[in-house]
């Protein structure tokens, strides 16, 4: 009887919040080892991933309110909080589930999980407290970046940044906009079958990229479209990556950080006799290239070698390679809406640690472009450290650069001759791109 409630839904959430809060996993790969189990019904898997996303995104807030009602959490058991946490998510965000069925479940978990006697009372007095009664008003916050943190659950610094850099206007726009869910995004590899799969899946065409497809949601993984390696997911401002280089066929490409590869292949996809070497520091990641490629059909085009782009100079020869993509590491505020968990992980002064790292594989990588070849840098981020200053930053101390300027039919996402697209202004990924080209 005591693990029958590792049988249940919620119980099964409640074990990966663990392992989110409690061991730092990242969400999906957690949320995978409970949903792989054969025994989990689809209609489970639906409940346990809105609950563990759900969560995860909500954290600040679902804290905030039971912190009003717990006077000294240190004294509960951690899984007693989490089960408290989730509970109270379903409570407040999962309209169509009876109060009842959540209250239940959860005293059903307290009662046969360990030893602790009681929890189940505790569990249950406070969880029909917190159905029937009336929440704290958050508007009640006095201080602005407090309010703000626990209305859109966000880190007070990550309140403050935004503020500071967008302005408190749009930043609000953003925070706002992150709450939504994402969309599910493809590119087209065949132009030519771009009209007939977008009918074939009823989907909607990207405002930003030309071979884009969206839907609201979606498991397009499974679709045999993707089988046949006719589309790839990716979302719609990483597609714009790709396109900055103008790949006339025959280049050598340096793919500088590449797993899990959608750029890459999105580069190979314009060769003929050219070819790209991916590198990455992880054999595993490189793996994942590789499968992206073979799915692909550019198997032949992709090169992939275990390598830190910070020691390319060191490995290829001056003049190698003919454009050259930095897909650097950062901070990876843009992801947000679709990794929750990175939001709680990240720290103000990590940005200026990352910076380090993106110049130094950039004063690593240019050592290896021929005279007349250009390097496109982009993130997944939005912030100025990882994103302007960086470009800024390696002109300042490279002469023999200069900035290239980009452009794109969406207006507002140009910013000083490069691209920066905001979560809110077209509901993607929040990222950045920037050109440089070598001229002496």
């Amino acid at each position: 009887m005591a693990n029958n409630w590792k049988q249940l839904a919620r119980g099964k959430a409640l074990l990966v919040i663990e392992d989110i809060f409690d061991r730092s996993a990242y969400s999906n790969i957690a949320l995978n080892n409970q949903l792989n189990n054969k025994l989990v019904t689809e209609k489970d898997k639906g409940l346990i991933t809105e609950i563990v996303y759900g969560t995860v995104s909500h954290k600040i807030r679902l804290e905030w309110y039971l912190s009003q009602f717990i006077a000294d959490r240190d004294k509960l058991d951690k899984w007693v909080y989490y089960l408290l946490m989730i509970s109270l998510y379903q409570l407040l965000y999962l309209d169509k589930v009876p109060h009842h069925a959540i209250v239940n479940d959860a005293v059903n978990i307290a009662k046969n999980r360990g030893n602790k006697r009681g929890a189940e009372k505790f569990v249950n007095a406070l969880l029909r407290q917190l159905s029937s009664g009336d929440l704290p008003d958050i508007a009640s916050i006095k201080r602005k970046n407090k309010r703000l943190s626990v209305t859109y659950s966000l880190p007070t610094w990550l309140v403050k940044k935004l503020m500071d850099q967008f302005g408190e206007e749009r930043a609000i726009k953003i925070m706002e906009s992150l709450e939504t869910s994402s969309k599910s995004s493809i590119r087209v590899n065949d132009p030519d079958k771009f009209e007939e799969i977008k009918l074939a899946l009823d989907a909607q065409e990207s405002a930003l990229s030309p071979l884009g497809l969206t839907k609201p949601r979606g498991h397009l993984a499974s679709n045999e479209w993707f089988k046949m390696g006719e589309i790839t997911i990716q979302d719609e401002t990483s597609q714009l990556v790709a396109p900055t280089l103008d790949i006339k066929g025959d280049e050598h490409i340096l793919d500088a950080c590449s797993a899990p590869g959608g750029k890459t292949v999105h580069m190979a996809s314009y060769l003929k006799t050219g070819k790209v070497t991916a590198l990455d520091i992880y054999q595993h990641k490189l793996d994942l290239v590789k499968e992206n490629a073979q799915r692909m059909g550019l198997a032949d085009k992709i090169e992939t070698r275990v390598l830190d782009a910070r020691l390319v100079h060191q490995n290829f020869p001056a003049d190698s390679f003919d454009k050259i993509l930095v897909d650097a590491p950062c901070s990876g505020i843009g992801l947000i809406r679709r990794k929750p968990d990175i939001k709680y992980n990240k720290e103000i002064q990590d940005l200026e640690q990352l910076q380090i790292i993106q110049l130094e594989i950039l004063a690593s990588v240019c050592q290896t472009v021929r005279k007349g070849g250009i390097i496109t840098y982009s993130t997944c981020t939005i912030f100025d450290e990882e994103n302007f200053q960086v470009i800024e930053k390696f002109l300042e101390s490279h002469s023999n650069f200069e900035q290239v300027k980009l452009n794109h039919t969406q207006a507002d996402i140009v910013k000083d001759g490069c691209l920066l697209i905001t979560p809110e202004q077209y509901q993607t990924d929040g990222f950045f791109i920037g050109q440089i080209k070598r001229v002496l």
